[in-house]
């Protein structure tokens, strides 16, 4: 099971593009409020409708935590004390964790992403604690995935499919929607 965690002023396209370009992989995948409402409104004010809410996750049985970006979507997250004691664990254990644009900040500030390589948003390479910054697209560090930004969710998202189901799958997904690099 992935989730993929939804706050207030989520970056619509990042959320949206994951959550679909994991199920075309076959992949279990849920999206996770982060309030106490199902529906949650993104930064470029399209709501959406979730799967579940925060404490309706059953972590044991997620293999993959992933954080969408966006402003103040991002810091939302980062605030959320639940989803923090999530990442610490997920970390300590070398579970999976991804996060894309400005949600690396999470990662990094929960500890999550000491000394590996990883990328954010450009101009955000400062909340990369901890971290080295690559600049890349997306950086892929053991059990770390990170991305930059929106243009880059379809990049992002076949990384996790890669890592989830295998560069095949990965392939097979990406030439079903007309990615001319696979």
């Amino acid at each position: 099971m992935v989730y993929v965690h939804i706050a207030e002023g989520f970056e619509e396209v990042e959320a949206l593009t994951i959550v679909d370009v994991l199920r075309r992989a076959e992949c279990k995948v849920m999206t996770v409020s982060m309030t106490d409402e199902y529906i949650v409104t993104g930064t470029h004010e399209i709501a959406v409708k979730t799967d579940m809410l925060f404490g309706e996750a059953d972590y044991d049985s997620c293999e993959m935590i992933v954080l969408p970006g966006g402003m103040p979507g991002a810091s939302n997250l980062q605030e959320h004390k639940g989803l923090e004691a999530q990442i610490k664990a997920f970390a300590s254990a070398g579970k999976k964790l991804a996060a894309i644009c400005a949600a690396p900040m999470v990662l990094a500030a929960h500890g999550a992403l000491q000394g590996k390589s990883a990328t954010i948003y450009p101009g955000m390479e400062e909340f990369l604690k901890g971290a080295t910054p690559t600049g890349e697209a997306v950086t892929k560090d053991g059990n770390v995935i990170t991305g930059q930004g929106p243009a880059l969710a379809m990049e992002f998202a076949l990384k996790l499919v890669e890592d989830l189901k295998g560069a095949q799958v990965r392939d097979e997904v990406a030439k079903g929607l007309l990615c001319r690099e696979y």
